[in-house]
């Protein structure tokens, strides 16, 4: 039998989970090894949770019953426990058997499944866990089934089976509920996993953000230190709940630190403490997190450094702090953070190192640096912009960004999310999360690291091939604001989190500068807005022309958004003046008031205190809906049921749901009046540009579109020619197929490849040709000059034996010998745009359509759109728009326009057969001639590979690093 060190053990089932109360636990096989883990666990369990799985009173397990619960094969008999520091909180074993329900082997595909759960964890979500991670390794070993036989009175755990999401059967037999549950993942299954991920990734940051007492574990005596700097800014900002300081250089008897208790331990103080911050050495780290792990910490926040941005030694540690934290069941941010500030009045923390918590608003900052945390907060402050909640996570080894847009897509009290990203961990997953999250709030990123190659120091993630720019697109197609810089990123931020979004395009421009008016009008048509004609007050403009001149523009049905100039204005003398910014920010705080359904922007020059009058909000508002379709709904499959089973901030008593708003119930208050000021009218539009874009967006994705459907599909015999191809011992490197087998996999999809014949020789070719019917295209196939016609590779419209006969011997003289070339010989086809379609899989970002010109446009100008798999109609022509190079499809300089429609559907047949078959884990078709009518396929290559692993359809599991 197997131990935790034998090479037969499976430690790939071994998993790091988030419970439905935020807490972590760690689920691994069951040893040899576990046998008084079990009995300590049993004694624990209550005689009414004996009854229920025993069904009969059972009061200690036999040596005979510890041997049978720890000994497994991990075959047909397996186990797995649910541990929490290193002892079980709960079991779950399958027993393999035949229709009989007697003990067998494979090829029976049927097992019994059951569970045992702690008393003191019921109720966490520890069951339903385990029941995901037990059918994940039944799939993997063969078997479909698993059935279960519950006492009607266990109520709970018979709400476990029918609420996981399997297609299943429920009988009454001999006193029990018999149950059996189809273990294939379905829509409905993989809804629940995500919805219960959601719960408690959610209400894991929940309780770092919002906790009841915090100790600071190594505030110095003395001032100074980074311990004492951030015990000072938690008192300083007003925490409501308690506070404590813990050094363990302090001696016998009472202490005091600040003002506060301060012990030599956590385990000292005899309270609860709900959040640790660690400003300790790296070498005394792990001391502290025993200690916070044994006396119910939850979470912790390490200030600490010397970790994985150190080295290789730092790297090991950081990993041992995860596990650490984890076998806990505590959540971590950091190491080498530089803190978390929550500014909700139910709460008011300012657990970090910044002197000075920002004032409260509707911005959730998350960034990855301090340098970059310190820069925009001070950024925002300076502009008076609030924040709800700020994250610095340092080297992000636990909590990260995914967390946080859980916990952000619901919380009433953020209305925008900045997050400054150096890494993403999950991309397939973080896409997934934005989508959902801007459906509901915009969600606004900078990127840092995008051209370096490597990971940021400290980031122990795994690198997607993939790059960047492809990336960037799938973000941006998931709603995703996604801006250059940090300057940016706050200028964006504050025009979302002040102003309502624009219904379009349409620009009104209006000031006492004809010169500033015409730089924000040619800055409105760079960034593909639509600008009116500039109004221009002169430069004797009172207030209250401005105000009077904004009123207009708000009233105008042909303006969605108004973008005000000003300058010092010229007094009754003639002499310029500043004139005092209160009074013109009073007006147009007024004027816009009025029509409060409009963004408007100011752009200034030199206005001393407008841009703080005018970042000063009047008052707080219940705000009319950002835009005018239905409220934003959970994606298909996708729900989110509420996050918070409690509120520690000001967004509702204790024990109250704090999820999101219902469906009838009007938007979160909205800060009225802020109206963002710019210093440059460039940065002004550009704010507002990327508002215009994430409306549309918006309003689009309330409709998706369709995915691509069409009746001369053969996804059965595209199977089985892939299951051919690869044989029963595929290459895990995978393989490349011939032109032949590509082109009738191809055409299983609809998608017909033209026919390409081999010319080694100028008989040949002219055989070829004869066989194709003129007039022909004589190409060659060496890779350094394929698909490169400006190195004379290709001779087109041969219309003859002796044009073709010549064109060979040009060729050959002048590039080579044809060995060396490859000759082939293509029928001419209608002539039109090249175009070139691909599709790929990375294991990380997941499945990729892209789709750019042929040649030049989009190998060195990089003119390349991209979509992820399955593509819908809404995707396909999207696509086509996105490049640059565009225009050339639609009708350029006079030139006809292409068959579009024949366009996108080839993408969306491209989809699909990447979507069917994962097998398929390359596509590429080069080139696609697009003619006024179809289109034509000349060249294709495809790649098989056994099916990458869906991390995402998966068990839920924390990475680790």
């Amino acid at each position: 039998m197997t131990t935790a060190s034998d090479p037969a053990y499976p430690a790939h089932w071994e998993a790091d989970v988030v419970l439905r109360d935020g807490g972590t636990a760690r689920i691994r096989p069951i040893t040899t090894e576990d046998a008084e883990r079990l009995v300590s666990f049993y004694e624990l369990v209550s005689d009414e949770s004996k009854y229920y799985r025993f069904f009969a009173p059972y009061p200690r397990l036999s040596a005979k019953d510890v041997h049978r619960f720890t000994h497994h094969d991990y075959v047909d008999r397996v186990g797995l426990a649910a541990t929490i520091g290193g002892e079980f909180i709960a079991t779950v074993r399958y027993d393999r058997i035949n229709a009989q329900g007697r003990p067998a082997s494979a090829p029976a595909d049927e097992a019994e499944v059951a569970f045992l759960v702690q008393d003191a964890h019921q109720g966490r979500g520890v069951a339903s866990t385990l029941l995901e991670h037990i059918a994940a390794v039944a799939r993997e070993r063969g078997i479909r089934r698993f059935a279960a036989e519950v006492l009607p009175a266990n109520s709970k755990m018979i709400k476990v089976f029918t609420d996981a999401g399997y297609q299943q059967k429920r009988s009454f037999e001999d006193g029990s509920v018999h149950l059996t549950l189809d273990l294939e993942p379905t829509a409905e299954s993989l809804a629940v996993q995500r919805a219960r991920e959601h719960r408690a990734e959610a209400r894991s940051v929940q309780r770092l953000l919002s906790p009841r007492s915090v100790a600071v574990v190594g505030a110095g005596r003395a001032p100074g230190g980074v311990g004492r700097a951030v015990l000072r800014n938690v008192l300083d900002a007003g925490f409501t709940g308690r506070t404590y300081a813990v050094n363990s250089a302090l001696g016998p008897g009472p202490h005091a630190i600040e003002g506060v208790p301060a012990y030599t331990s956590v385990g000292a103080i005899g309270e609860p403490v709900d959040l640790a911050i660690l400003a300790v050495p790296a070498e005394r780290v792990p001391e502290a997190v025993a200690d916070c792990g044994e006396h119910g910490v939850q979470s912790l926040v390490v200030l600490s450094a010397e970790y994985a941005e150190s080295g290789e030694s730092g790297r090991e540690r950081q990993r041992a702090l995860v596990r650490q934290a984890r076998s806990h069941g505590m959540r971590l941010i950091g190491p080498n953070a530089f803190g978390i500030i929550n500014t909700a009045p139910g709460v008011r923390l300012n657990a970090s190192l910044a002197p000075e918590a920002p004032p409260a608003g509707r911005i959730g900052l998350f960034t990855q640096s301090g340098a970059i945390g310190i820069a925009l907060l001070s950024g925002l402050y300076r502009r008076g912009a609030g924040l709800s909640t700020f994250i610095s996570s340092g080297n992000r080894a636990d909590l990260s960004g995914n967390d946080f847009l859980q916990y952000w897509y619901e919380d009433p009290d953020t209305d925008v999310v900045l997050l400054y990203l150096e890494s993403i961990g999950n991309p397939r997953k973080f896409t997934r999360l934005a989508r959902r999250t801007a459906a509901a709030k915009p969600v606004v990123v900078v990127k840092g690291a995008r051209h370096s190659g490597t990971t940021p120091p400290g980031h122990a993630v795994p690198v997607t091939k993939v790059p960047d720019a492809t990336v960037s697109a799938l973000l941006r197609q998931a709603g995703v604001i996604l801006v250059g810089t940090v300057t940016e990123l706050v200028d964006a931020g504050l025009l979302l989190a002040g102003q309502p979004l624009p219904a379009g395009p349409r620009v009104a421009i209006l000031g006492n500068s004809e010169s500033l008016g015409l730089l924000t009008y040619d800055a409105c048509l760079t960034e593909g807005l639509r600008p009116l004609r500039p109004l221009d007050l002169t430069t004797g403009a009172t207030p209250a022309d401005f105000r009077a001149a904004l009123a207009a523009a708000l009233a105008d049905d042909d303006c969605d958004a108004v973008v005000v100039t000003a300058i010092p204005w010229v007094g009754e003398s003639g002499a310029l003046e500043s004139g005092d910014g209160q009074v013109l920010a009073d007006a147009l705080r007024a004027a816009a008031a009025a029509a409060p359904a409009k963004p408007v922007a100011v752009v200034h020059v030199e206005i001393g205190g407008l841009a703080e009058a005018l970042s000063a909000a009047a008052r707080t508002v219940r705000p009319t809906p950002l835009l005018s379709s239905a409220p934003a709904q959970p994606a298909p499959h996708d729900p989110a049921p509420p996050a918070f089973e409690e509120r520690g901030s000001g967004g509702g008593a204790p024990g109250s749901p704090t999820g999101g708003q219902p469906e009838n119930d009007p938007p979160p208050p909205r800060e009225a009046h802020r109206i963002p000021a710019y210093p440059a009218a460039e940065r002004a539009v550009r704010a507002l540009a990327e508002a215009v874009r994430y409306a549309r967006w918006r309003r689009e994705s309330a409709e998706p579109g369709r995915a691509g459907e069409y009746d001369d599909i053969d996804e059965p015999g595209a199977a089985a020619l892939i299951d051919r191809i690869l044989g029963p011992a595929p290459d895990a490197r995978g393989t490349t197929l011939s032109t032949e087998d590509a082109g009738e996999l191809l055409g299983r999809y609809g998608i017909p490849v033209r026919p390409t014949l081999p010319a080694p020789d100028a008989a040949r070719a002219v055989e070829a040709a004869a066989r194709l019917g003129y007039p022909v295209a004589l190409k060659t196939t060496a890779p350094h000059l394929r698909h490169r016609p400006d190195l004379g590779g290709v001779r087109l419209d041969l219309a003859d034996e002796h044009q073709l006969a010549r064109a060979y011997a040009e060729l050959t003289a002048a590039l080579g010998k044809p060995e060396e070339l490859g000759p082939v010989v293509q029928a001419m086809v209608p002539r039109g745009v090249d175009t070139v379609v691909r599709a790929s899989i990375d294991s990380a970002v997941g499945a990729v359509l892209s789709f750019g010109l042929s040649g030049a446009a989009s190998e060195l100008l990089g003119d390349t759109a991209h979509r992820l798999i399955p593509a819908t109609d809404r995707d396909a022509r999207e696509l086509l728009r996105s490049i640059r190079t565009a225009p050339l499809l639609f009708g350029w300089r006079g030139s006809a326009p292409v068959d579009t429609a024949a366009l996108e559907e080839l993408l969306l047949r491209v989809s699909r057969l990447v979507d069917d078959h994962p097998e398929v884990v390359a596509v590429g078709l080069e080139p696609v001639i697009v003619a006024q009518r179809g289109l034509s396929v000349l060249g294709a290559t495809v790649r098989l590979a056994p099916a990458p692993p869906r991390t995402d359809l998966g068990p839920r599991r924390l990475p680790s690093y």
